[in-house]
């Protein structure tokens, strides 16, 4: 059997698409086209922190576990060092966004946190086509399916069912969400209808009444 990416890519899709959203929101908040009410700053506060959090698991694992992995399989077919470099780079960015997102709560300013967070958007676009473009191919020729099997699960360990899946769901196409649902079984329908609720509270929360 060939590894199963399609978590990997959606996971990846989510970080992108939720750093981008978020980067438009704190644009508009910074320059008045939106406003944010106590409440509304504690929340964008919180989703970008858990943004970061979930981005820093996520390449952290790369690193201890899917690398060995790679470099264990593939070898001198694999050369790592650029992406491990945008690994180093992106941990300081994140670490400013989740002090500026601290300060978003009290103070409600989002000058410096809508700059940060356009950085990593545009950071995060180009590391992760990069790295499915170079590394997606490696996987599926020299990777065997125990083996990434371990990776899903290391990287798994580390997320919140309640927060990951319903975003998940956000950014599946259909067809990506009927085979997530052939692979998962009936146990996924009942964690989506579960928590897809409190993601929909928390997405209008933080992105406005006509969010997902």
């Amino acid at each position: 059997m060939a590894p199963e990416l399609l978590g990997f890519q959606l996971t990846h899709r989510t970080m992108r698409g939720d750093t981008r959203r978020l980067a438009t929101l704190a644009a508009e908040l910074a320059e008045g086209r939106q406003t944010a009410d106590p409440a509304r700053a504690r929340a964008v506060s919180e989703y970008v922190r858990a943004l970061c959090a979930g981005i820093h698991h996520h390449h952290t694992m790369e690193d201890r576990v899917l690398w060995p992995v790679l470099e264990r399989s593939a070898g001198a077919e694999v050369d790592l060092r650029d992406l491990s470099d945008d690994h180093s780079a992106l941990d300081p960015l994140l670490n400013e966004i989740d002090g500026q997102a601290v300060a978003f709560a009290t103070t409600r300013d989002a000058s410096a946190l809508a700059s940060s967070l356009a950085r990593l958007a545009d950071m995060l676009d180009e590391h992760i086509e990069e790295e499915e473009r170079l590394l997606f191919p490696v996987i599926m020729k020299y990777v065997s399916a125990a083996d990434w099997k371990k990776v899903e699960d290391a990287v798994r360990k580390g997320t919140k069912a309640s927060v990951e899946l319903p975003r998940i769901e956000q950014y599946a196409r259909p067809e990506e969400l009927a085979r997530l649902r052939r692979l998962a079984g009936p146990v996924l329908s009942v964690l989506l209808a579960l928590f897809r609720g409190g993601h929909r509270r928390r997405q209008r929360l933080v992105f406005g009444p006509l969010a997902a």
